[in-house]
């Protein structure tokens, strides 16, 4: 499975939040089931970013999302993700 979260901030902040994201990665790439992931900036507007990650299954994302060292790394990136779906099924 993978998750994408598309992440909006003013353009000035886009990079404490690249980075916040790269930290996040960091902790992410430490949880069991972690595959890959990165973050990126939409190519025509440069206030939008996207965070996407794959994991081996849905329970191994979910367990991951709710480790304390992965909460802690994740609320500065968090607090800037739209509020849509950002999981899905490969199978």
């Amino acid at each position: 499975m993978f998750a994408v979260t598309r992440l909006r901030v003013p353009v000035d902040d886009v990079p404490a939040l690249a980075a916040a994201a790269a930290d996040l990665l960091a902790v992410l790439r430490a949880r069991p089931g972690f595959r890959d992931g990165a973050v990126g900036r939409a190519a025509d507007d440069p206030g939008l970013l996207a965070l996407w990650t794959s994991w081996d299954g849905v329970g191994t994302y979910r367990r991951a999302l709710s480790a304390a060292e992965v909460k802690l790394a994740g609320a500065p990136v968090w607090v800037h993700a739209l509020d849509e779906p950002g999981a899905y099924l490969t199978d």
